[in-house]
This record gives C-alpha cells, sequence and structure tokens, in this order.
C-alpha cells in the first residue's frame, strides 16, 4: 500500500501528517513555513509513495467555510493540477487545534512546549489524519 499524507494549511506554517504503508496509524511529520509548503510536498511525493493527500478544511460551526479557505483553495486546485494521478481531498478540520491543545496537556508536555506554534500545527495535521482514516474505516 501507499501512504496517506495529511495538510493542516496555515497562513504562515503548515503541519503535515503522513500515515505508515497500512494506511492504519498517523503520525506527525513536520511544519514546514506554508511559503515552502509546495516545494515540500513535491519533494516528499518523489520520495515516498503516497496515493491520498488529505486538506485540511476549515469549517465554521454554521458549516460555511471559514475566512483560511480563500487561501486554501487555490493551493489545493494546484495539488489537483501537481499530481493528477492522486486522490486529493477535503477533511473538515473543526475542532483540531483544541483538540492538539488538549492533547498537548493530557500528555503532560510541558508550558513552553505547549506554546511551539509548529507543534500545535503538526498535531493537528495529525488529528486530521487520524480522524480521516477512522471515517474511511467505517465507509468499508
Amino acid at each position: 500500500m501507499s501512504r496517506i499524507l495529511a495538510i493542516d494549511y496555515g497562513q504562515k506554517r503548515t503541519g503535515i501528517a503522513v500515515t505508515d504503508n497500512m494506511q492504519m496509524i498517523a503520525n506527525g511529520l513536520t511544519t514546514v513555513e506554508t511559503k515552502e509548503l509546495e516545494k515540500f510536498i513535491v519533494d516528499y511525493m518523489a520520495k515516498e509513495d503516497v496515493s491520498t493527500i488529505v486538506v485540511g478544511k476549515p469549517t465554521q460551526m454554521n458549516g460555511a467555510d471559514s475566512e483560511n479557505m480563500k487561501r486554501i483553495e487555490p493551493f489545493f486546485n494546484r495539488l489537483k493540477k501537481l499530481f493528477p494521478d492522486k486522490d486529493i481531498t477535503y477533511y473538515d478540520e473543526r475542532f483540531t487545534s483544541v483538540l492538539a491543545h488538549q492533547t498537548m496537556l493530557q500528555s503532560g508536555i510541558g508550558k513552553k512546549a505547549r506554546q511551539n506554534k509548529a507543534l500545535v500545527d503538526k498535531i493537528s495535521a495529525t488529528i486530521i489524519l487520524e480522524d480521516y482514516i477512522q471515517s474511511k474505516n467505517f465507509s468499508l
């Protein structure tokens, strides 16, 4: 099998997570500056077998797109052009930042580390990927 890559797109930084080859376990991969994101993904895709890219879709409580969607949609469309043979999809990312902070608190990470926004972004991408994997398993 191939990997699934998840992206928690941010204005300044973007968290990235990836599955193992069996698509069962989600791991935080890294956080990159958003301006370097496309280059990072192209390089990563050249080295690793990835079948699916999941992009977190920021949605408000009422179901409407959030403000960040105006930046994500052009990026999403560029990914589709760059990788026409890959499955590129959105996945609802509501509450992932809150869940990332809760995860950090529960894991005992110190206050200084919890303030590391790059770590929050990477954990958020991992949560998006975990939720996506679970949704795929439920639909089987």
